[in-house]
């Protein structure tokens, strides 16, 4: 299944729902897990944003679902990536035939 990193950063009424009922993330998972895919891990951070969550979603389309769900609900913004294991990535560097590149001016 892929996997997505979701970046979120509460609002200011997500932070006072927050402090208020933090059991509400637990909620909030469940109703990721409701909508198909998998909460993997979740961190809380420090800087640009206040939570990481890694997420697997069987497709794109499932994920822009549950991204827009829980951004519709004024409590959170959200910035979804989809991911790739690195040895993945490795393996597709090293399958791709090199590409070759004319600068102008060099024929």
């Amino acid at each position: 299944m892929p996997t997505y990193i979701m970046l979120s950063t509460l609002t200011d009424e997500g932070r006072k729902t927050l402090k208020a009922r933090p059991d509400r993330l637990k909620s909030v998972n469940d109703e990721v897990e409701d909508m198909g895919a998998r909460v993997r891990a979740q961190y809380a951070v420090l800087g640009g944003y206040d939570f990481v969550n890694v997420i697997d979603a069987p497709s794109n389309e499932v994920m822009a679902r549950i991204s827009m769900e829980l951004g519709s609900r004024g409590t959170i913004k959200i910035t979804t990536l989809p991911g790739m294991p690195i040895e993945e990535f490795l393996n597709n560097m090293a399958a791709a035939p090199p590409r070759k590149t004319e600068v102008k001016g060099d024929q």
